[in-house]
């Protein structure tokens, strides 16, 4: 059984999440205004939505990869969090890596995606040494280039 996450619109022109095709991920988030991101700049934009989340899960506000390979375009905190008790507005902060063109965006134009994770919720203890790993402290690039290594 599917769970449920409510919705509350805040905005009349606000436009619930949902999915483009079976199977896909992330339900799409929308844009409640027109808008412009100049170029290299930041700016959030609205959703006119709130929700509630299952307990044990987040939703993550994602890029959109059509946006991102054809503008430029990306969720500039990728992914952004949006916990379970959290009631307000989803905001989506998109950045415009374009050097030279505005971004703009219509009233309605999905902007990014909403994707429900589950959580596990852990306990925290402080210990004098961790066990050792083949990897061990190696990180950022230890691992290689793998089979095309130039």
């Amino acid at each position: 059984m599917k769970k449920v996450v409510e919705f509350k619109k805040l905005h009349p022109d606000a436009i619930l999440p949902d999915y483009a095709h079976e199977g896909d991920a992330g339900m799409d988030l929308y844009s409640i205004q027109e808008d412009e991101i100049a170029p290299l700049s930041w700016k959030l934009i609205p959703t006119g939505l709130a929700c509630k989340l299952p307990h044990g899960t987040n939703g993550e506000v994602r890029s959109k990869s059509g946006i991102a390979l054809k503008n430029g375009v990306f969720v500039l905190n990728t992914p952004g969090t949006v916990d379970e008790n959290y009631r307000g507005e989803i905001g989506v902060i998109l950045y415009n890596l374009n050097t030279k063109e505005p971004f703009f965006i219509k009233k309605g134009q999905k902007i990014a995606q909403f994707v429900i994770n589950a959580i596990e919720y852990v306990n925290t203890t402080e210990v004098d040494e961790l066990d050792q790993t083949s990897r061990g402290e190696g990180g950022f690039g230890s691992s290689g280039l793998g089979k095309n290594k130039k």
